[in-house]
């Protein structure tokens, strides 16, 4: 008798043993790689409804087919950009990567009709930062350069 108690006695120290070790296998399998992955940001795209725009359309047409743009420009004319991203994180510690890209830009005339329609790619530029809401303004870095070494030396530089 004496045995059976002692056995299960024993029994009882592995459970309490081994409760520790379940709840931290439980609480570290919220950093499972399972979720992680591709995530798809911003406009999710249907080549269906985009073959629905058509140069001519008003923007009130184009407004309804695909809803609110990302982004607008009115610089140079008035266009709306409708973004898109994939990014893969193989494992949560990594980076996040830019995997693909697409900008389905529309660009409008002075009477709000469709003049042009363009379906940019990863491949046709650079990679738009979607979380950090700022655009970078191309040569003004080797613009202070230039001017930098203008005022030391008196002599005007090109850069690239």
């Amino acid at each position: 008798m004496k045995s059976i108690a002692n056995g299960r006695v024993g029994r009882s120290r592995a459970l309490k043993g081994l409760a520790p070790a379940l709840l931290a296998l439980s609480l570290l399998s919220g950093c499972s790689t399972l979720d992680q992955g591709t995530i798809t940001r911003g406009y999710v795209f249907d080549d269906q409804t985009l073959a629905q725009v058509k140069v001519g359309a008003p923007a009130e047409q184009v407004l309804a087919l695909l809803g609110t743009p990302t982004t607008t420009s009115t610089v140079g004319g008035d266009a709306w950009y409708y973004i898109s991203q994939r990014v893969e994180q193989p494992i949560p510690a990594m980076p996040a990567k830019v995997t693909n890209q697409r900008v389905y830009a529309v660009y409008f005339d002075k009477n709000k009709r469709v003049t042009r329609i363009a379906n940019y790619g990863l491949e046709d530029g650079r990679v738009i930062d979607m979380t950090s809401r700022q655009t970078v303004a191309g040569g003004g870095e080797n613009r202070l350069l230039q001017g930098m070494l203008k005022q030391i030396s008196g002599l005007k530089y090109q850069m690239f």
